[in-house]
């Protein structure tokens, strides 16, 4: 098997170790691959690929896209960054929590979200590269997003000052959210 789960959060997200083939020069891993992705219950498709650069402390998200909802395979390509992950599903009984995981160049974990969570994360190292494969293209009138700090949530950040875009400093909170027609589009399903 070219992938381990290594663990799985919050009623739908999965954390990978892929294999990796280690020498003298350096390493050889897969990142993706369709038949063990579907041998494990993931997707094996998906229509584009994101690609992120963020100095140490740059805070993103916590987005999502609801008008073709977004699952995303997330890894760290460089540096580190605390992931996180909050479930917006109606009806879920995880609904408001959220999980915080650690992904590096380093530990090669790899994550995958499923639509109906919103992603952010925050850059640990210098400079953090993340790569996202996504089973929905982008449409930016699908898009939204939950305020970083929304005091619900209750999110300890791992950097002592987030440096934010216009946009998520201004995002809505989970409350505000779920109080959208939109909302609806994750509702849970057992």
């Amino acid at each position: 098997m070219a992938f381990r789960k290594e663990a799985e959060y919050l009623n739908g997200i999965v954390t990978l170790i892929p294999d990796a083939y280690s020498d003298e020069r350096g390493f050889f891993m897969e990142v993706f691959r369709a038949d063990a992705f579907a041998e494990l219950g993931l997707p094996s498709e998906f229509k584009q690929i994101n690609y992120s650069k963020s100095r140490c402390g740059v805070v993103r998200g916590l987005h999502f896209q609801w008008n073709n909802p977004m699952g995303k395979l997330l890894r760290a390509t460089a540096g580190a960054a605390q992931i996180v992950e909050v479930d917006i599903r109606p009806g879920s009984p995880t609904l408001g929590k959220h999980c915080s995981l650690h992904i590096s160049a380093d530990n090669r974990r790899i994550v995958w979200v499923p639509p109906g969570f919103a992603n952010g994360f925050a850059a640990l190292s210098e400079w953090t590269e993340v790569e996202y494969l996504c089973t929905a293209i982008y449409n930016p009138a699908g898009e939204s997003g939950i305020l970083w700090n929304d005091p619900a949530l209750g999110i300890e950040w791992q950097t002592p000052k987030a440096i934010l875009s216009a946009k998520d400093r201004s995002a809505q909170t989970l409350a505000e959210w779920l109080a959208r027609p939109e909302a609806s589009s994750f509702a849970y399903h057992k």
